[in-house]
């Protein structure tokens, strides 16, 4: 723990520094499409990417609680669950980016500060996913939120997208004095700001007990705005309809990685001697979520809206994995739900990048292709997009063999697993609620393949072969992840048992 052991921080400080060459370079690129400064981004992401997946490697070889290593005096830890999200992130944010050229390109968007803001992105999740302690998690957290407010914002001329910057900053803010009012309380309760140290205190019994409640209620709360859970939802249709879809991705993609993340660090490594408490809490949050995010996106026209409350849907179903080990008690059937609700969450980002890519695929300066109506026809225009946004809808609905499915399962196993009847009720309830939200995917494919076709004009993603190639590969890996889940599952599996051991 007294130890420095740069070693640790390597992807992180090789994020800094490309971040600071990419923001130099690009002050002498003379070019529109920003080839240099793109590539360059890229292969930073891909080395913080095969930095993580041998340090995933490494870890997963270790025994016990070998696998994780600390640094930095402890404010840091290096894990396989950690490793894993981070690779998750990089990745997710190296198909962002991609996704992203030809759109903003067309308008006006595509400067240095997109990249150099994308990568402090990253470097924010990585500090979050690693994070020892309370106020390393919070100083991810802020460069995190603080580089999406400016990437939200970037499109200056445009005020729905500067609406958004507004409300997601507002509202971003609250929820990070939220978190840190909670982490302050805890800190009161337990005298420290390391998570082990708070783990062993409330174990101990070492804790003020009404200090130590108000400040987990505040930490959940917290946590519950940066996932988007109702009833801390208000921002997340608005700010997916509002923002460039670029930027909206930013938002949805890897960023609910770090979400899962600290939510780990904190509820399960750090506060699990008052599981009982905050594991009630979550089963509200869930059901809620599940509730008024199906409902509400039923009655939506706009594609990225409709698509934001599917977001709070599908994050309330991930978080039932997370509620079981309160009358398990063991070690195995916690891992069951959190190694579920990881698969859960890692196969959903992957489908969203999908989805809000071939929306920015199919638009063009002028037309944003945010409507459903938009999608009218899309199958007659172009077979292949529309098999691919057919995979993501039924992904994303839980129809089989597509990886949503599996995903869907491995949580209500969980819950059943338990052999608690309230439980079991959760998973029935989640089982029909997810029947609602069924109609709203399934209409989109209605539109594109029954409804005549308004538009006839070329794919603005089309003039960069390389997009529509990560779009195919994107869908092809959702399909295939379906059929063949076990590799991803088990992996999920053993970073989770590697993490409660350590």
């Amino acid at each position: 723990m007294t130890q420095m052991n740069w070693l640790v921080v390597y992807p992180e400080i090789l994020l800094l520094v490309a971040a600071c060459v990419v923001a130099l370079v690009d002050l002498y690129v003379t070019q529109p499409t920003r080839c240099l400064t793109f590539w360059m981004t890229q292969a930073a992401l891909a080395g913080v990417a095969l930095l993580h997946g041998l340090a995933l490697q490494n870890g997963l070889g270790a025994e016990g609680a070998k696998a994780s290593v600390y640094a930095m005096q402890g404010l840091v830890v290096s894990d396989p669950m950690g490793h894993l999200l981070a690779l998750s992130a990089a990745i997710a944010m190296m198909i962002t980016i991609a996704y992203a050229r030809p759109y903003i390109g067309s308008r006006e968007l595509l400067k240095g500060e997109f990249f150099t803001l994308a990568m402090f992105v990253v470097l924010g999740i990585s500090v979050m996913i690693s994070a020892n302690n309370f106020l390393v998690i919070y100083v991810g957290l802020e460069l995190m939120s603080l580089s999406l407010y400016a990437l939200i914002a970037l499109r200056r001329d445009h005020a729905v997208s500067t609406e958004a910057a507004m409300k997601y900053f507002v509202l971003g803010a609250l929820a990070s004095g939220f978190l840190l009012y909670g982490m302050s309380m805890l800190y009161g309760a337990t005298g420290s700001l390391d998570i082990p140290e708070v783990f062993d205190a409330i174990a101990t019994g070492q804790v003020n007990a009404t200090v130590l409640s108000f400040g987990l209620v505040f930490i959940v709360a917290g946590l519950a705005f940066k996932l988007g859970l109702v009833p801390f939802h208000m921002w997340v249709p608005d700010v997916y309809q509002g923002a460039p879809t670029s930027m909206t991705l930013m938002v949805g993609g890897a960023p609910k990685l770090a979400a899962f993340a600290i939510t780990i660090r904190l509820l399960v490594e750090g506060l699990s001697g008052v599981a009982h408490d905050w594991q009630q809490m979550l089963i509200v949050l869930a059901v809620l979520s599940l509730v008024i995010g199906n409902v509400a996106a039923i009655a939506q026209t706009n594609l990225k809206r409709m698509l934001g409350y599917s977001a709070i849907a599908q994050l309330g179903f991930m978080l039932l994995g997370l509620t079981p080990t309160v009358v398990a008690g063991s070690t195995q059937l916690a891992a069951n739900g959190y190694s579920s609700a990881l698969f859960y969450l890692v196969t959903y980002v992957l489908t969203t990048l999908g989805t809000f890519g071939l929306i920015m695929y199919i638009s063009r300066q002028g037309f944003e292709s945010e409507e459903i109506a938009d999608l009218a026809g899309l199958a007659k225009r172009s077979p292949w997009l529309a098999g691919v946004m057919t995979v993501f809808m039924f992904s994303l609905a839980g129809v089989p063999p597509m990886v949503g499915f599996y995903a869907k399962f491995a949580i209500l196993q969980s819950l059943v697993s338990t052999g608690d009847s309230t439980y079991l009720i959760l998973a029935i309830a989640a089982v029909l609620l997810s029947l609602i939200g069924a109609f709203y995917y399934l209409r989109v494919v209605k539109v594109m393949y029954f409804d005549e076709a308004r538009e006839s004009q070329a794919f603005a993603g089309a003039s960069y072969a390389g997009v529509g190639v990560v779009l195919a590969v994107n869908g092809f890996a959702a399909l295939a992840l379906g059929l063949l889940p076990d590799g991803l599952m088990a992996l999920c599996r053993d970073v989770i048992v590697a993490a409660l051991a350590g």
